[in-house]
């Protein structure tokens, strides 16, 4: 069993870092997650060469920018795909946290679900979209959003279910536990949230069995600045984990995976809080979803139009 008390004096130091949520928290007597973050970020220790390394990728960013806009951002072979899949009417309905709200999305384009709207729709407006996420949501609250009539109807004409949850659970673990952090404290926890997580999916399901349900995952935001605490990148990755096992245990349903776009990069994907992503973060997460939709759920497949006889 892994042990974690010996992070304590970096937790503390850096409390407001590992308290972090891809989802704001509404609280009136706490100062913003954005703005705690952002101090701890100007507090830390760092060498005068992150100056250069900054500008490096802000230079890297603008050219990514201008080299690949909002609405021409899927490759020609994913454009031809979407044009070939996307001949009908089809509704989607997405749920979630900030993730799936558009939170840090620099465009105020609405994030994920934004660049999905514009892009499918850019010629001729074929898929509607219905957003009921909310920031700070964790896995309980979505389920008792469920019972929310207008969200229920949603799902029920929904071709398509698009759904964000789970980091505000793991935050809500290191906010109640800081000081006596234990593995077994988010073993416990990742125990409900599967729970939780499978309620959710037997309720869509119950709702409409004939859509196709897709768990997006979540990604480590704390890497960046705490690469050190190895304990992170292990507690995102297993609750990745029992996502992908749960949705295997549905034919309906599909897990896509986003840790491995924000991992390994030049670039920064990040918004100015650290821990939502930023244009270029959520146009990678439209790429990647598109591609997942569009193989329902199997991105090994081919995106290319298939050839007419």
């Amino acid at each position: 069993m892994i042990h974690i008390k010996r992070l304590l004096f970096i937790l503390i130091l850096a409390i407001s870092g590992i308290l972090l949520t891809f989802l704001y928290i509404d609280s009136s007597e706490d100062k913003p997650l954005e703005q705690i973050i952002q101090e701890e970020v100007q507090n830390k220790s760092l060498k005068e060469d992150v100056d250069i390394e900054t500008k490096v990728e802000e230079e890297i960013e603008v050219a990514a920018i201008n080299e690949d806009p909002v609405k021409d951002f899927i490759s020609e072979k994913l454009k031809k795909a979407v044009s070939f899949f996307f001949k009908q009417e089809i509704n989607v309905v997405t749920l979630g946290d900030s993730l799936t709200e558009g939170v840090g999305d620099e465009t105020n384009n609405g994030g994920y679900v934004g660049i999905l709207d514009s892009t499918i729709n850019q010629n001729k407006h074929i898929v509607q979209f219905q957003n009921y996420a909310k920031r700070g949501s964790r896995s309980g609250q979505l389920l008792e959003r469920l019972e929310d009539e207008e969200v229920r109807t949603s799902i029920e004409h929904a071709d398509i279910v698009l759904i964000t949850i789970g980091a505000n659970d793991i935050m809500q673990v290191f906010k109640d536990n800081f000081t006596k952090l234990t593995i077994d404290k988010f073993t416990s926890e990742q125990i409900r949230y599967e729970q939780r997580l499978e309620a959710i999916f037997s309720e869509i399901n119950a709702l409409n069995e004939e859509c196709d349900i897709y768990l997006i995952g979540f990604y480590n935001p704390f890497k960046q600045y705490f690469a050190d605490i190895e304990e992170l990148d292990y507690i995102v990755q297993s609750w990745n984990e029992i996502g992908e096992s749960i949705t295997e245990q549905y034919d309906n349903t599909h897990f896509i995976p986003m840790k491995d776009l924000f991992d390994s990069t030049e670039i920064n994907y990040l918004a100015e809080d650290n821990f939502h992503p930023n244009y270029l973060g959520y146009k990678m997460m439209a790429e990647r979803i598109l591609q997942y939709v569009m193989n329902e759920g199997d991105v090994n497949e081919s995106t290319e139009q298939p050839a007419e006889s």
